[in-house]
């Protein structure tokens, strides 16, 4: 009798422990079986690779890996639809760890303008990249707006150049046409600049609250050969949860002087001129009178122009011109309305044309930078006339 019990307590044990065996082995296969790098060979692995993923952080660092990933798909891919989307983050993402995730979004927050970051505190609200299939006591995102408004302004105003860029604010109304008040939010605000029916660029963000500070759009990243009759149309885009709103300003004025503009030989543009006043004329007994041939080239003047302002040497590019235009120089160096505001300058190309011994034109193109470190791209001819034998800059031109 006791033989038979020691027997049925010797086939328990061992039956418990191959049970025991056998669940640590399928829990310990379950655990390898997760992945930790995104796999983005079909939408349903991507979306079971970012679940493996999520699974493993606490509950802080998945709402911040979901933020991440939807900062990924808003503002890091080029695609249109949601399943377009998906897939172009699927290939940005593919094979990368959260680590990796969370880096790449800093980036793409940064360069987009978003105020993110992946260390910081949740922003963005309960975001989830592949839809929502519960629904959600508070939607933060559904803002009960009746209409859009979107204030454009000219802003960086430069003494010598002029406005550097709009600032274009959106701004969400009620039915009586006042701004509305709200927080927490991450409403996608899409913005097209577009000049003659053609887009010329689009630029994304986020608008978290009611004191969204909109896009600013710089002239020098508008390339001047697309520009129609110098202005563009802007069209601002935004969605909430239950809405799309859109609104457009139709030729909004930009300025010339400060457009991107493009690359080649300056000589080339034609906006190349010789003055009337450069051109020697006879005298009253019909002779020309000699003319001390300069020695040098004329846009060795201009370089010693270029050069002294870039060096903040007012009155050594002052010396250099005689440009009625420029009046005094207390008016030349002004810091408002004259050459006073430059910090530096920055020389990329400079030709000679339509020298002769009494008149030459010389094309440049350089970056300008003021005092409060706004930099431009210029292309500008210079009209140079000879003075007792000196090249003196005498007209000034932005093309």
């Amino acid at each position: 009798m006791s033989k038979n019990r020691t027997k049925d307590t010797t086939g328990k044990t061992a039956f418990f422990k191959i049970s025991r065996f056998f669940v640590f082995a399928v829990l310990l296969l379950f655990v390898s079986c997760k992945k930790d790098t995104v796999d983005a060979t079909t939408t349903q692995t991507l979306q079971s690779s970012i679940n493996d993923m999520a699974s493993g952080l606490n509950t802080l660092q998945q709402v911040k890996f979901n933020e991440a990933l939807y900062i990924l798909k808003t503002f890091g891919v080029e695609a249109e639809g949601e399943t377009n989307e998906l897939k172009a983050l699927g290939i940005l993402i593919n094979g990368k760890k959260v680590p990796e995730i969370f880096s790449l979004a800093d980036q793409v927050a940064q360069k987009n303008g978003v105020e993110w970051s992946s260390t910081g505190p949740p922003s963005l609200g309960n975001m989830n990249i592949f839809g929502n299939d519960k629904a959600k006591e508070f939607d933060a995102n559904d803002i009960q707006a009746s209409s859009l408004s979107v204030e454009v302004n000219s802003t960086g105003n430069d003494a010598v150049l002029g406005p550097q860029s709009l600032q274009v604010v959106p701004r969400l109304l009620d039915a009586k046409g006042q701004p509305i008040v709200f927080e927490g939010a991450a409403l996608e605000v899409v913005l097209q600049v577009s000049s003659g029916g053609n887009r010329i660029s689009t630029a994304k963000n986020l608008m978290l609250d009611n004191n969204f500070k909109g896009f600013n759009v710089r002239f020098a990243s508008l390339p001047a050969q697309k520009i129609v009759d110098q202005s563009v149309d802007i069209t601002v885009t935004v969605k909430t949860t239950k809405k799309t709103f859109k609104m457009s300003k139709i030729g909004v004025p930009v300025n010339p002087k400060a457009l991107l503009m493009p690359a080649g030989n300056p000589a080339d543009n034609p906006a190349n001129e010789v003055f009337e006043d450069q051109i020697a004329t006879p005298d009253a007994s019909g002779v020309i009178p000699d003319t001390k041939v300069p020695a040098a080239d004329p846009k060795a003047s201009v370089s010693k122009f270029l050069n002294n302002l870039s060096a903040q040497n007012l009155r050594g590019a002052y010396e250099v011109a005689d440009n009625p235009n420029w009046g005094s120089y207390e008016t030349f160096s002004n810091p408002t309305s004259g050459f006073g505001g430059v910090k530096n300058i920055t020389v990329k190309n400079m030709t000679t044309n339509n020298a002769s011994a009494n008149a030459a034109s010389v094309n440049a193109t350089y970056d300008i930078t003021d005092k409060e470190g706004r930099t431009t791209a210029v292309q500008v001819t210079f009209g140079l006339k000879n003075v007792n034998g000196d090249w003196k800059i005498s007209s000034y031109k932005i093309n």
